[in-house]
């Protein structure tokens, strides 16, 4: 049986699902928030198809798979279609890397021809005080910095995703960095008017923040310098939600290690497709 477009009415119990992992799921949980559920909304959220669904599918932008075991790709992957939409896939990594070898044997090249697999992306949270000394240069960035901080954003997603975001005057990645600036989710280290390191709340939903974005001036690495700067994040990030939480590529040891510094945990594992 075909999986399901979710609505409003379905809230109740998408809430269910997604609070058996509140740390893992906080993306699809914000989304939700945003009101995904609206039919009219960008994005669709999928459930198995019974009356009381027990697994979710978000597809935008992101392609987010939420289930406890391997049952629902079958369904899932009917649901995705043979026309991608999404520029990545991402999920816990025994589910996501399942469900797209499942969407490349039904639909092909669409699926299965891809820029990159980060196969391995250690999840990590905390929910205490910072074990290090916080830069005290931290500080949400204004509207006034905002030039600044976003040539330092479009620098981090062209080293981290590997393609240029865009950066004219009415890009959707501009638009995004203006957003999470309004709303006061964007921090840095500001020195002689250039943003020289940045971290944002990509992801928020009940006591859970998603870091992201974290970058750090490339002639500054290798100091030490960001482990403070991220201790100071994380004290922004607990003042307002009970947990913080990001994920980052195995292969990244140098941030690894800082985020263990800083006393994050590991709790889980994802990875990411990305087209």
């Amino acid at each position: 049986m075909p999986a399901r477009i979710l609505t409003y009415a379905d809230t109740p119990l998408v809430r269910q699902v997604l609070a058996r992992d509140p740390v893992a799921n906080v993306f699809v949980s914000s989304r939700i928030d945003a009101g995904v559920l609206n039919p009219i909304a960008p994005g669709l959220v999928y459930g198995t198809p019974s009356e009381e669904p027990t697994a979710l599918l978000h597809l935008g932008a992101n392609l987010v798979p939420v289930a406890e075991d391997l049952e629902p790709i079958p369904a899932f992957v009917e649901a995705a279609g043979r026309r991608r939409t999404c520029q990545s896939i991402v999920g816990p990594s025994w589910l996501a890397l399942p469900l797209w070898e499942a969407l490349g044997r039904r639909w092909g090249r669409a699926y299965s021809d891809v820029r990159e697999v980060r196969r391995r992306q250690p999840l990590m949270v905390i929910d205490r005080p910072p074990l290090i000394e916080p830069d005290q240069r931290v500080q949400r960035i204004s509207a006034e910095d905002f030039e600044s901080y976003f040539a330092a954003s479009v620098a981090m997603y062209t080293e981290e995703v590997g393609v240029d975001p865009g950066t004219g005057r009415e890009s959707s990645y501009r638009s995004y960095c203006r957003w999470l600036v309004g709303e006061g989710r964007a921090f840095g280290i500001i020195e002689d008017g250039r943003v020289i390191f940045k971290s944002d709340i990509g992801a928020a939903s009940g006591s859970v923040a998603q870091i992201q974005g974290v970058w750090l001036e490339p002639s500054l690495r290798g100091r030490g310098a960001s482990v403070p700067a991220m201790a100071a994040v994380t004290e922004y990030v607990l003042a307002d939600y009970g947990q913080a939480c990001l994920y980052v590529n195995d292969f990244n040891t140098p941030a690894v290690r800082s985020y263990l510094r800083v006393g994050f945990e590991q709790v889980g594992e994802l990875a990411t497709v990305l087209y």
